[in-house]
């Protein structure tokens, strides 16, 4: 069978042309200039006020202040030595913090990224903000430096917010967004896969652009992971283009046989996710190679039904006449063939046409009979048996059915249950 790979392919470049900062919606740190004492009115500050303000010790605030008419007159030349004068008789956390916020307003006002990055560090490692604040300044500093294109820096700048903030999910996912300017692809792709399970962890709901991201360039990155993530994602979003991806994702990953194509592609259906003439084709010809033309025909029919299929192209030609030739069982001929059955297999196969018929709970009732029986393969039976009682609408039967599948077959069925799991 052939691969589903061009509507992957398609879909990682699509977002790989994504812009990083867009996504995630980061902008440059605004932060408010420090609130000190009028330099004629240093005693009447040292006064209560009504709304404290932050105070710096006595024995830096003629340097603090030094500094502050430095930044309001936008004198940058000098702004170097008098941070350095502010810092070398700075005792307080206040201290710190007011000096680095005139740093990062020095900066701003130049358009001077070293100075940004020296404030933002002396108000991180001041001690007067806690780590969530922190975190979110170098995230917003990380994104002021990533759209300068200074990647390496702003890389830095996102690894120094996901240590005071383990949980900044944002920071790890603009830490994936730097690692790949930077060609270093697996870990951004291990960068992502953080962030998905930072907000889970959280409680929340990762965004769907973080995990569209993450399956998108795990998947490039041939990541194991990607399947994972990409059932994360139909769980979380489940659409036409969430499990069309996603299951052409998993096919280019793992090359099912024909029953496990088979199987997926009759996913795809429960999920509505057969969007173009060929998801179609290569349904009913996986249904015809396993002899079942029953469903075989159901396809083509339901392709005609969705103006997908034109059943005089060259494409589908092959498959309408062939099915033609065929004989199409009905009910009493699948009666008379499971009173006939010699073993397991024998009945599973006849379920299966049952269930390309649509008549889910006979198909239910045949996949029984089969594990009763010896000779068939109980992962494929279990997997079967979920699919007919998950499209019969008897989802607690269905997830123990899934849940029984073991073996190669047993990620198939792991779809299937974040399916059955959309159901009420």
């Amino acid at each position: 069978m052939k691969p589903i790979t061009t509507t992957a392919l398609a879909f990682v470049m699509a977002l790989a042309a994504t812009p990083a900062a867009a996504q995630y919606g980061s902008s440059a740190p605004q932060q408010p200039p420090p609130e000190l004492p009028p330099r004629a009115n240093q005693q009447e500050a040292a006064q209560p006020q009504a709304q404290p303000k932050i105070k710096p010790s006595a024995k830096a605030l003629k340097a603090i202040i030094e500094l502050q008419d430095a930044v309001n007159k936008n004198d940058v030349a000098n702004v170097p030595a008098k941070v350095a004068a502010a810092q070398s008789v700075a005792t307080t956390k206040e201290d710190r913090y007011l000096i680095g916020q005139l740093e990062i307003k020095a900066g701003l006002a130049a358009k001077d990224n070293t100075l940004l990055v020296a404030g933002v560090d002396t108000v991180g490692s001041s001690g007067y903000v806690d780590g969530a604040k922190a975190s979110e300044l170098y995230l917003s500093l990380g994104s002021t430096l990533y759209n300068a294109k200074q990647y390496a820096q702003a890389q830095a700048a996102f690894q120094k917010a996901i240590t005071a903030n383990p949980a900044n999910s944002n920071a790890i996912a603009m830490l994936g967004e730097a690692y790949l300017t930077q060609g270093q692809k697996a870990e951004a792709a291990a960068a992502f896969q953080r962030a998905v399970q930072a907000s889970v962890a959280a409680g929340q709901k990762p965004d769907e652009a973080l995990l569209r991201r993450a399956v998108a360039i795990a998947y490039e990155t041939q990541s194991p992971q990607a399947v994972d993530l990409a059932r994360q994602w139909v769980a979380a979003y489940p659409s036409a283009d969430s499990w069309h991806n996603a299951i052409a994702i998993y096919r280019n990953l793992n090359s099912p046989d024909v029953e496990g194509t088979l199987d997926l592609l009759r996913l795809m259906q429960a999920a509505g996710a057969l969007t173009s003439a060929g998801d179609y084709g290569l349904f009913s010809r996986a249904a015809a190679e396993q002899l079942n033309y029953n469903e075989a025909q159901a396809v083509v029919n339901a392709g005609i039904a969705a103006k997908l299929v034109d059943p005089s192209a060259p494409e589908f030609r092959d498959v309408v006449v062939g099915l033609k030739a065929k004989n199409i069982a009905t009910a009493a001929d699948l009666d008379v063939a499971t009173k006939s059955a010699r073993d397991g297999m024998a009945l599973l196969r006849i379920g299966d046409r049952y269930y390309g018929m649509g008549n889910y709970a006979k198909a239910a009732e045949l996949y029984r009979m089969a594990m009763a029986k010896p000779g068939v393969d109980t992962a494929v039976a279990n997997l079967h048996l979920g699919m007919a009682l998950a499209r019969a609408g008897d989802k607690p039967a269905a997830t123990a059915a899934f849940n029984a599948v073991t073996g190669p077959r047993a990620g198939i069925a792991k779809f299937w249950l974040a399916y059955v799991n959309q159901k009420a």
